[in-house]
């Protein structure tokens, strides 16, 4: 005779629900631990990062606070520069450079993009580089510096705004910035040869998983992420590191990536407004590329750029630089930029 004896049966009916309630508690052990995970409170600011925010201001665009920072420099000169920082930090970007720009200019404004650093990342919102223009707009109104010609030195996702904003400059909108000079550094101002990283594409296109993505964001996945687009010999320190995921941190920034990063699709969206801005230009113009760049890879991006902008003048940096030349060559980048900015 064959098949399992009644006592059998209900040994392993015994075993299932045994394993059942293993699991069972296993699972309610998860959702608390996995709760707090998820609620992890942002790291403290390090002393360098507290000095950037207090030494810094804010105004308010359309109900949110930004903030930015101002030095006035060299005495004698009306030379204004902003400065506009890449995705994702803000910016401290650019404190490398900071004493050295205030020695060339009268002065020098820098400012956190609306979800960035230290100033409000309102959500749901509808981030755009349209916006951040304005936003940059508004800043030099609010200090007074409308009639002011401007030059403007920007990075990464600053180049788009920098973009948008010489569009509006050259076509006379009303509340633009009059752009005396523009000076870009490895930004995806073009869609095909723009390689934007894994966690950057899945985060812009998940749709409704994008929430629960930024949620499982952690410091060891932003570290590896944003060693991988700088050169091997020009790593950031670990202190670095931690500065650049506590601006993101801030006001729970990293629940907002997901729609920061729709400028990605806006840059292809609006190529002809912003690449033609770029290439119909009168505006003295400079490219400072770091050629080690993953993300705009040589020599594919700086041909494009040197076969469509041929009024612009371009600076390469050192071989084993990449996508961040201000923080990885501060001074082989803020030679360059003098160079350019003393040339006309």
């Amino acid at each position: 005779m064959s098949g399992d004896s009644p006592q059998n049966d209900s040994e392993c009916g015994s075993a299932r629900r045994v394993s059942r309630e293993w699991w069972l508690h296993v699972g309610l052990l998860c959702v608390p631990l996995l709760a707090v995970y998820l609620h992890i409170p942002p790291p403290q600011l390090s002393p360098a990062l507290n000095s950037w925010r207090t030494s810094g201001h804010f105004f308010t665009f359309r109900g949110n606070d930004i903030f930015y920072k101002e030095s006035v420099g060299v005495v004698g000169s009306s030379d204004v520069l902003v400065l506009l920082h890449g995705f994702p930090t803000s910016s401290y970007d650019w404190y490398k450079i900071w004493d050295s720009l205030t020695q060339r200019f009268n002065r020098v404004i820098a400012l956190d993009f609306l979800g960035f650093g230290f100033s409000d990342k309102p959500r749901p919102h509808r981030y755009s580089i349209f916006e951040q223009a304005s936003v940059v707009e508004a800043l030099v109104a609010h200090l007074g510096l409308s009639e002011q010609r401007i030059n403007i030195l920007s990075h990464d996702y600053g180049d788009t705004v920098a973009l948008e904003l010489l569009y509006r400059s050259d076509h006379n909108r009303s509340g633009h910035i009059i752009v005396n000079s523009l000076c870009l550094s490895n930004g995806g101002i073009f869609p095909e040869t723009h390689h934007p990283r894994f966690l950057q594409k899945v985060l812009k296109d998940s749709g409704f998983i994008s929430p629960v993505l930024t949620r499982l964001m952690n410091f060891q996945l932003f570290s590896r992420g944003i060693k991988e687009v700088f050169g091997p010999y020009t790593q950031p320190t670990e202190a670095e590191v931690w500065d650049m995921w506590t601006g993101i941190r801030f006001n729970d920034g990293n629940l907002v990536m997901d729609s920061l990063l729709q400028y990605i699709n806006q840059r292809l969206k609006h190529r002809e407004r912003w690449v033609g801005a770029l290439t119909s230009t009168l505006t003295p113009l400079h490219m400072i590329y770091g050629p080690l760049d993953p993300v705009n890879p040589h020599p594919q991006f700086l041909q494009l750029y040197q076969k469509l902008v041929q009024r612009s003048t371009v600076s390469v940096l050192d071989e084993h630089v990449s996508h961040y030349p201000q923080l990885e060559d501060p001074t082989g980048f803020f030679n360059a930029y003098l160079s350019f900015i003393n040339s006309f």
